[in-house]
């Protein structure tokens, strides 16, 4: 079961900012959401790159370089590239051993294969090409507007060239090219990169910070960690719940991010806020990405909340402990939306927890922290003891 220091350290990646020595926004530039923005840029190069990926594989690395990046914190490019050039496998065995203690708690030989994704060059071999493109391309969205901000810093033409030749030289798969003459594809990522900016709690005093973005990438680890706690869990499950709960607040690019007290002030009023979420999303998403990909985004963001699976090329609601007793298989696409509703409240918890705990407090979190404490005080969930985790987060 994944501890609390691990999830503490999930959180330090808001306190980290990037191109913290050049004129930037101040919001949405966090690690937290570039490693989410990187993760849907990874998301869009797999599906252009097809079969060949193993996605099982690629979300798991991204979880990994996400982990290897906090440890590391906000080491400058160049230098960071010059360590790991001269000091690779020191570099690697340190982070390693950081978080050897709480990864060995993460079921499923989750640490193992982290071991060998840095131990061994061609584990992952495809996985970790398109990561290294999603990296840069993630850095290069931040980058265009980095740039006409600085135009007389100290070496921003330097960094200029850095980013677009980091860029060039990640063409070393199929789907790159697919990607990079896809104008639609990437209008999708910037319109996406929005959530970067929109605040969470928008009208609550806290701290740290945080945005859509990040929110999103949170929940999706937390269900690839819950999900490690089930018995065997196929591939599909795994990677069905972790882009679900990295794209389950994705219409809020287009709505903004509506709190659960407004939706439920009026009966009747989420219904109508649903609908709203699901037109936009077919005037101005959908259309931006290729066909073939539009139900398996709709099986993530429709109904997010409510466990589904697909038998005879029908969608059917079922409960996470059915899916654990019958449908616990590839065949059936099962994805755990009760899980992934689990984990989208932990991260609320966690996001109050640690505002009140740093002693800015307000109605809204403290509202928020205890009706969240009581309601899985004593949860279940598929099997997984929720309650265990929202219990470490105790303020006394």
């Amino acid at each position: 079961m994944v501890s609390k220091s691990l999830l503490s350290l999930i959180y330090e990646a808001t306190s980290i900012q990037r191109w913290n020595d050049h004129i930037r926004p101040w919001t949405g530039f966090t690690e937290l959401d570039k490693q989410a923005h990187k993760m849907f840029y990874a998301y869009v190069l797999a599906k252009c790159e097809g079969d060949a990926v193993d996605w099982v594989k690629l979300t798991e690395g991204g979880i990994f370089e996400f982990f290897h990046r906090i440890v590391l914190t906000d080491i400058k490019p160049p230098i960071y590239h010059k360590l790991v050039e001269e000091k690779g496998v020191q570099i690697d065995n340190y982070v390693l051993t950081s978080l050897e203690e709480d990864m060995n708690l993460i079921g499923g030989g989750f640490f193992d294969r982290m071991k060998r994704y840095y131990a061994e060059p061609d584990y992952s071999e495809l996985e970790k090409k398109i990561l290294k493109a999603a990296h840069y391309y993630a850095t290069d969205w931040e980058f265009q507007i980095i740039y006409p901000m600085n135009p007389s810093t100290f070496g921003i033409e330097q960094v200029k060239n850095e980013v677009t030749q980091g860029l060039a030289a990640c063409d070393t798969f199929s789907g790159y090219g697919y990607f990079s003459g896809s104008p639609y594809l990437k209008e999708f990522l910037s319109l996406i990169g929005k959530l970067r900016y929109q605040k969470r709690w928008s009208k609550a005093v806290r701290v740290p910070d945080t945005f859509v973005m990040g929110h999103m990438l949170v929940v999706a680890i937390l269900s690839y960690f819950m999900t490690l706690e089930l018995d065997n869990p196929c591939g599909k499950r795994k990677v069905n719940n972790f882009f679900a709960g990295l794209f389950h607040d994705v219409p809020e690019a287009l709505t903004r991010d509506i709190v659960s007290p407004v939706k439920r002030s009026v009966e009747g009023l989420e219904d109508i806020i649903r609908g709203i979420e699901e037109e936009q999303m077919e005037k101005v998403i959908y259309p931006l990405l290729p066909p073939s990909w539009h139900d398996e985004l709709k099986y993530y963001m429709q109904d997010e909340f409510s466990s589904k699976i697909i038998k005879n090329g029908q969608i059917e609601k079922v409960d996470s402990d059915i899916i654990n007793g019958l449908y616990n298989d590839d065949h059936f696409n099962p994805v755990d939306g009760q899980i992934i509703r689990g984990c989208d409240h932990l991260s609320a918890l966690i996001e109050t927890y640690l505002s009140i705990s740093c002693g800015v407090s307000c109605e809204q979190t403290r509202s928020g922290y205890e009706q969240l404490s009581e309601r899985y005080k004593e949860k279940v969930i598929a099997g997984i003891d929720f309650s265990k985790v929202f219990g470490y987060f105790k303020i006394n």
